[in-house]
């Protein structure tokens, strides 16, 4: 091997040959060349070199490599050491990370691009690709590592399925502002579906994401997200859209408004105190901010063309909580917010007056001191207070102060077999009334206090048994609780007889309630295996209430609930929670859960009832019965196919259905859904209802130019006639 070094323009080059011979002014390399020019690795069966002109050609079998980044292959290389200008015939680039190629007949670049002419890029296998893109012209940048084509054909197996007049793509991670993929549908109610979104990231701290969109017979809208990173521990973000119906769309429609307008923020900063004041406390203090307002539930719906993926409900929690903690102390700040989007059953009132009658927490001041032992861990106190603003724009309103001061006795006997507790439970809340000077208080809205004391005397023990193959935990406990010193006044004295089972609005701040004597009892058991997994968990509770009257109902039991989780070797499990109501005689909840993962096989299987025992049908429904369930099968590596099937078995109402299968390569995806889906709407009159939609989505994922996860590129919303349940 034979090395030859060369210094031009304070720039080095290194050529390694087994025979270097000098011609005149010409330098010839022959065999095992290779070529080291600052970042760039070259080798070639060949090279001639020319010391008057700095110009550098290789031959046969040539490699470049810049970097780890990408590599460069062709038959013939000229570089230009003084101009910098680099010629490749034929061209192969292959960017290393995320493995795109491109191929073309010849390119050129400098320091900065490289330019080609004609030629196809793909992630595929280039020996046959299942996907590839042909352009006329392409320039990439090697700083910014951005590529841009121009006039592209996209085909799949040699079909061509779409054109546009440029693509752009990066092929790092790094964020910058461009078009991101569409989304596209249609649609018998609403026409073509068309979504463009716009991605903007000029600075490191933010990014903003402009998504307008059009439904040809329906209207037209725009939804904005703005994402920002304010410190190393905070970061939020700001979600405005609004949605215009065209007036034919909204007239044929049961819609309480043509517009659609809302807005979402969030923001997080785990450290607050010491960011915004300049504070130096230990521990850990926190905000977080989750606002959100809307007009209507087709704010969420119009937001995306797959109401599948969202979730609507008939109101809305806006929620701001603020705390610091440390070892010792807790001190937090809560605010709720509560916007209703829709009347209940049977209430005709507006949108605006229920809203105004809502009651809301503004806000809740809350003070907490942890748990304090002394005499050898025998005994333990702590306590608990809270100052809760409760507010409506209408009426009357609170302000409720509560203190929970729990003092215990504990300590084991027999050895730690048995161990034994005395708790003591002082709690007292005080309330004084606002907004009396806007109503007649003919119900008696007085201040009051409510002061109460209980007991709790427990026993428990726990038993661990290990076998050969596996490990048995069960435990026991009882706790009997009884009433001891309480009083009251003012608006607890007078309304405690029928507030605790009244809907009357002066019941609105009666929660409090008077203890009872009762004996509860709990049951555990746990089975591990030998690598220390769950295979069964069993829990039995029952709760026995003694009133102090001597009528037939002077002994009540509560709920007796068994809860049961068993998961077999084979991938099979069992989940099973279930409420037995003693007084009436029958089941008030059961929740069974049967669900298997294995061999490529995932199957859920879950059913809900409930018992609510009403006997006026009219204020609801008496039962709840619910059905979902779950099919995904994985044929090999490249099929998976998913059956999702969720039914409302009481009101015999579909929820949704999803039928889909997912072919799957290396570089591509193709999936294909049929959705069907209820999603609610505001009706014209304030009226909750819903429309039952029925799509079909096709996906294709291209990758790594598309990213999974994605919303479906198109999707075909069936025609009117075949809807249904």
């Amino acid at each position: 091997m034979v090395f030859y070094s060369l210094v031009l323009s304070s720039e080095k080059v290194e050529i390694f040959a087994t025979s270097i011979n000098s011609i005149d002014q010409t330098l010839y390399a022959e065999g095992e060349v290779n070529v080291v020019y600052k970042d760039y690795y070259i080798s070639a069966k060949r090279a001639k070199y020319n010391k008057e002109s700095g110009v550098l050609e290789l031959y046969e079998n040539i490699r470049a490599t810049q970097g780890d980044s990408y590599k460069i292959l062709g038959e013939y290389a000229r570089l230009n050491l003084q101009d910098k200008q680099k010629e490749f015939k034929p061209f192969y680039m292959l960017e290393s990370q995320t493995k795109v190629w491109m191929s073309a007949k010849e390119a050129d670049s400098d320091e900065v691009y490289i330019n080609v002419d004609g030629g196809s890029l793909s992630g595929c296998d280039p020996n046959d690709p299942l996907w590839k893109m042909e352009f006329s012209s392409s320039d990439y940048n090697q700083n910014s590592k951005w590529l841009n084509t121009y006039n592209n054909r996209l085909y799949i197996y040699d079909i061509p399925v779409f054109y546009t007049p440029y693509f752009g793509y990066s092929l790092d991670t790094k964020r910058r502002t461009g078009l991101l993929k569409p989304s596209m549908g249609l649609s018998s109610d609403e026409g073509f579906y068309y979504e463009q979104a716009l991605y903007i990231a000029e600075q490191n701290w933010w990014d903003l994401e402009i998504k307008p969109q059009i439904r040809t017979l329906r209207g037209s809208g725009l939804y904005s997200t703005f994402r920002f990173v304010d410190s190393k521990v905070s970061s939020g973000s700001l979600t405005v859209g609004g949605f215009k119906e065209k007036d034919r769309y909204f007239q044929e429609q049961p819609l309480e408004n043509q517009k659609h307008f809302g807005f979402d923020l969030e923001y997080n900063n785990r450290s607050f105190l010491n960011n915004w004041f300049g504070l130096k406390l230990k521990g850990q203090s926190e905000i977080y901010v989750d606002l959100h307002h809307m007009n209507d539930v087709d704010y969420i719906n119009l937001s995306t063309n797959d109401t599948t993926t969202t979730v609507t409900a008939q109101q809305i929690l806006s929620r701001v909580n603020m705390f610091h903690n440390d070892q010792k102390d807790y001190f937090g700040s809560y605010v709720k917010y509560y916007q209703q989007l829709s009347p209940s059953s049977g209430d005709s009132r507006s949108i605006d007056e229920i809203n105004d009658d809502t009651l809301q927490q503004l806000p809740v001041l809350h003070y907490h001191h942890y748990l304090e032992t002394f005499f050898d861990n025998h005994f333990m106190y702590n306590f608990d207070i809270k100052t809760t603003n409760i507010h409506r724009n209408e009426g009357v309103g609170a302000i409720q102060a509560d203190i929970d001061v729990p003092l215990t006795l504990q300590t084991s006997l027999f050895d730690d077999y048995l161990n034994v507790s005395y708790k003591t439970f002082l709690y007292g809340q005080v309330s004084k009334f606002t907004g009396l000077d806007d109503i007649n208080n003919s119900k008696n809205y007085d201040d009051g206090y409510f002061a109460k004391n209980y007991s709790v005397i427990g026993a428990s023990t726990s038993l661990t048994k290990a076998f050969s193959d596996y490990t048995h935990l069960i435990s026991f406990g009882a706790n009997y609780t009884f009433d001891g010193i309480k009083n009251d006044d003012g608006y607890y004295t007078e309304h405690k007889e029928d507030c605790p089972n009244s809907n009357d609005d002066i019941c609105d701040f009666y929660n409090v309630s008077d203890s009872s004597k009762d004996f509860k009892l709990e049951f555990s058991q746990y089975l591990f295996d030998k690598s220390g997994s769950e295979v069964l968990y069993h829990r039995l509770s029952q709760n026995i209430v003694y009133n102090d009257d001597s009528s037939e109902d002077s002994k009540q039991y509560g709920e007796l609930e068994n809860e049961l989780s068993y998961n077999f070797a084979n991938g099979l499990s069992f989940h099973n929670n279930t409420f037995y109501d003693h007084d009436e005689n029958d089941f008030s909840n059961i929740y069974n859960k049967v669900s298997y993962n294995g061999y490529g096989l995932g199957v859920s299987l879950a059913y809900l009832y409930k018992n609510n025992f009403l006997e006026d049908t009219q204020s609801g429904e008496p039962y709840s019965k619910y059905l979902t369930s779950s099919l995904s099968y994985r044929y090999d590596q490249h099929y998976s196919y998913k059956i999702v099937y969720n039914y409302d078995v009481q009101t015999n109402l579909k929820k949704n259905l999803e039928v889909g299968f997912l072919y799957n390569k290396r570089c591509w995806d193709f999936g294909l859904r049929y959705v069907e889906n209820n999603r609610p709407i505001l009706s014209s009159g304030g009226d909750y209802n819903s429309v039952y939609d029925r799509y079909v989505y096709f996906t294709i994922l291209l990758r790594p130019l598309m990213e999974a996860g994605s919303n479906p590129g198109l999707s075909y919303k069936l025609p009117e006639p075949y809807k249904g349940k």
